[in-house]
């Protein structure tokens, strides 16, 4: 018994913070547009038959979704089209992006850590979490590193208990 109360943790006396990228997940639907289904044969794009489409289609079931606008087909689709469904989505989604979900993820993670006050981790010995039930995208660690670097101590990445070392400030 009187070994159980010597045990010292030493990972919670160490001062480190640990900051999830999870938290920065914007929580909501994601939906992939893929243009392909608007082309004919999957090659071609018909001005005349697109813009009925975007006219006539029923853009109020993408409301407060997060809306990734792509072509999955080897097609060469003009710029105009993009904007043209942009133009579209912008009332009702969250948000527009033009790419893939990778590229959606991307976009929702750098503005969400961009509004982050990194005051917070002034002076700081921060690690960042590693893993967990959230996927995170590589370009939010990327991110997280540029904004915290000016301010902290120091940066790590893992676990409190098994850091990898990122970055410390010179005294």
């Amino acid at each position: 018994m009187e070994i159980q109360e010597n045990i010292i943790n030493k990972v919670a006396q160490s001062g480190l913070v640990t900051l999830d990228p999870a938290a920065f997940y914007p929580e909501g639907e994601r939906v992939v547009y893929d243009i392909k289904d608007n082309l004919f044969m999957e090659l071609i794009l018909k001005e005349k038959d697109f813009r009925e489409f975007v006219k006539g289609h029923d853009w109020t079931q993408y409301e407060g979704k997060y809306v990734a606008v792509t072509c999955t087909a080897d097609a060469i689709v003009p710029a105009w089209a993009y904007m043209l469904l942009a133009n579209r989505l912008a009332p009702y989604a969250k948000e527009v992006v033009f790419g893939d979900a990778d590229v959606l993820e991307t976009v929702l993670f750098v503005k969400s850590i961009a509004g982050m006050d990194v005051e917070l981790y002034r002076d700081q010995r921060i690690v960042i979490k590693g893993c967990g039930d959230t996927p995170v995208p590589v370009s939010a660690y990327v991110e997280l590193t540029k904004k915290l670097t000016p301010v902290v101590k120091s940066l790590m990445f893992g676990e409190p208990c098994s850091t990898v070392p990122i970055y410390k400030k010179r005294d």
